[in-house]
């Protein structure tokens, strides 16, 4: 075939592709490399028609070959791309982003246009991929050739806004320089803005700053950041929440810093941000009430800062409200997530917290979650106070042998550790060696004399350990005293004073003084209530005894409470008020039906109310309870009696005369 021939035959091969005859084309094709067996265009030809026919790996092959023929020449590249980019085409895109990165390269120094419709696609597969560092820096590449082509600052403006846009979904999990190239592209995007002030750019200034909020290392940037916007935009808040929940996170209370919560609570007193930080700012100020209340209300407006459900847990803890503590931990643990770098020693901080008010519960339960607890803190094994909260939690669960185990090395291993004599003391304590107790408490005292719990627990080693240290002024009252100063909210601490004024020294004032404190700190301590209220009573005062039942009963829910109804009930009963102490005592009931005791003394109101057929009722279901009831076996044949019910009630004199052969009523009756 002469040169000629070839020429024709690949015309013929053309002419058959562009009438979609790609057989024939073929047919031309082999012909020519019989003669000429490299010929470029009768391989890119042969790609074209077997890529048309549905032979993808006849037509990979053509262009293949051409491409080793002639690297550097455009035809084959651009048909192995269309190939590649055919819908039935399976993972090839990674030779697919090889095709497109050598087409940049052969069209970077002719055709701009098709450079920058190869750039996109390009741009386009590898964000498909998630290949976040390789869509930065393509897209980077396509900015600074509209540069070098002298493209306007509005152009530009939105293709460093494309590039924000491909790259938004990177942050959970990008490498720093995809990071970097990202904040660039914010800072370029902002410098390009057409309308400064502006909402839009206000938008993007928004973005910055939350985008700079996911990188724990820019902080400086963040900061910088947040200046800027509260420069350009003096009205709106959003810079300074964020600029004070990073201040919230890092931990740090710097001048800055407050200076910060005051400005933005100033500027939007509802702000959720502004609320949680003036909590943090009442907790450093040993305002534990108040920090509760705004830390709850700041986190129902701003729930995803788990520092803040950190501090909301500290200050639940300091006023004793465990359940609530261990409820904020969790919250800040699931804020936390998996944690990296600073967050992960917030989260080791919240699982510490979390055991700690676990182990203050003292139920087996919580011993047990506890002990998970510290097993999650990482390098917790290592830590001396983790190890000591341990050992507390074994002691809760029972198991004495574990505990103790804990409390020698930790005494061997760390001598002058308040907790690991704190440990030794608890251990002594649960197994009433009284004496051993007192010298391990004495000596955590000396290490750490500002601890309630130590002298509490000392106070209570001298009440138990025998009357003369429990009437020793210098002993368990001096230690009552030192823990309720240390700590006003401790309410067993009150509780304990009270049973010393009590028992003691026989001040029932300053006793009942006690007792209703220590029933304030704790609702649900129903001895402190219990106690304040009889006192009252016997020091004349109902109104206060009244009071505490009242408050009581007005937030009890059904079925709880019964000491508080039980109590009411009686004094309504003594008192000629039978209505009232019939509906007390049913709701005494209701908490617990099996007080014979309680069934008795409704039994009573009915009677008192003139309801004859209930108060029988009452007093036999009270003699069921407790056989041994004397007085309502005979209030039961009492009022038989009056109901007209003779034999019955006769039969039921009979009964009670038989336990009891000189009881009078019932001899009467």
């Amino acid at each position: 075939m002469s040169n000629k021939e070839v020429k024709a035959a690949l015309k013929s091969a053309r002419d058959a592709i562009r009438n979609k005859e790609y057989k024939e084309a073929l047919k031309h094709c082999k012909a020519v490399l019989k003669q000429e067996k490299n010929n470029y265009n009768a391989w890119v030809f042969i790609g074209l028609a077997a890529a048309e026919l549905e032979q993808p790996d006849q037509a990979k092959g053509a262009y293949k070959k051409a491409i080793e023929l002639e690297p550097n020449q455009l035809l084959a590249w651009q048909g192995l791309a269309n190939l590649y980019e055919k819908p039935n085409q399976i993972d090839v895109k990674g030779d697919l982003a090889d095709v497109y990165q050598k087409l940049l390269e052969l069209y970077e120094s002719g055709d701009k246009q098709k450079w920058c419709d190869v750039c996109n696609k390009l741009v386009e597969l590898y964000h498909q991929e998630k290949k976040y560092l390789e869509v930065a820096e393509t897209w980077q590449k396509l900015i600074r050739m509209k540069q070098e082509e002298g493209a306007e600052k509005t152009e530009l403006h939105q293709l460093w806004k494309k590039m924000i846009q491909l790259l938004k979904d990177s942050t959970r999990n990008q490498d720093n320089k995809t990071g970097q190239l990202l904040l660039s592209a914010f800072e370029h995007a902002l410098h390009s803005a057409d309308t400064v002030p502006g909402e839009d750019h206000q938008n993007l200034y928004k973005d910055f700053i939350q985008c700079l909020s996911n990188f724990p290392l820019e902080v400086d940037r963040l900061e910088k950041a947040c200046d800027d916007m509260m420069a350009l935009y003096p009205t709106i808040s959003y810079p300074l929440e964020v600029l004070c929940l990073h201040f919230v996170q890092s931990g740090t209370l710097s001048e800055k810093a407050l200076h910060c919560f005051s400005r933005l609570l100033e500027m939007d007193a509802n702000s959720g941000p502004g609320i949680i930080c003036f909590g943090i700012k009442c907790l450093k100020e040993k305002k534990y009430k108040e920090a509760v209340k705004s830390l709850t209300e700041g986190l129902q407006k701003t729930n995803q800062c788990p520092a803040a459900w950190h501090y909301l847990a500290e200050a639940q803890i300091k006023i004793h409200e465990h359940r609530n503590a261990v409820l904020s931990c969790n919250q800040a643990l699931e804020a936390l997530g998996t944690p990296e770098g600073p967050n992960l020693q917030w989260k080791n901080h919240a699982l510490q917290l979390k055991a700690e008010a676990l182990i203050k519960i003292a139920d087996a339960d919580a011993a047990e979650e506890a002990v998970k607890a510290l097993e999650q803190i990482v390098d917790g094994s290592s830590d001396p106070v983790v190890l000591a909260l341990r050992g507390q939690a074994y002691l809760n669960k029972g198991l004495m042998d574990e505990a103790s185990k804990i409390s020698q090395e930790l005494l061997l291993s760390h001598p002058d550790l308040a907790e690991a004599h704190a440990l030794e003391g608890f251990i002594h304590y649960s197994q009433k060696n009284y004496e051993q107790a007192e010298k391990s408490f004495l000596n955590a005292i000396e290490r750490k004399a500002g601890t309630a719990e130590y002298h509490q627990y000392l106070g209570l080693t001298y009440w138990f350990m025998s009357d003369e240290t429990k009437k020793d002024k210098g002993k368990a009252l001096t230690q009552f005293l030192k823990a309720a100063k240390l700590d006003s909210y401790l309410g067993s601490a009150f509780f304990y004073l009270g049973n010393y004024y009590r028992d003691i020294a026989g001040d029932k004032s300053r006793a009942r003084g006690c007792y209703k404190k220590a029933f304030e700190l704790d609702e649900m301590d129903e001895e402190s209530g219990t106690a304040a209220v009889n006192l009252s009573v016997e020091l004349g005062d109902t109104d206060t005894a009244l009071s505490i039942l009242n408050e009581v009963t007005e937030k009890a829910r059904p079925g709880t409470a019964k000491w508080a109804w039980l109590h009411r009930g009686l004094y309504y009963l003594r008192t000629g008020q039978p209505s009232q102490a019939v509906a007390d005592l049913q709701a005494a009931l209701r908490a617990d039906p099996k007080d014979c005791n309680c069934w008795e003394s409704l039994g009573e109101a009915y009677l008192n109310r003139g309801s004859y057929s209930t108060a029988l009722k009452s007093f036999r279901k009270a003699s069921e309870l407790n056989p041994g009831l004397v007085y309502s076996i005979y209030r039961a044949a009492a009022l038989e009696q009056i109901l007209g019910k003779y034999e019955t009630a006769i039969a039921t004199y009979q009964q009670i005369l038989k336990k009891t052969e000189n009881y009078v009523p019932a001899l009467k009756g």
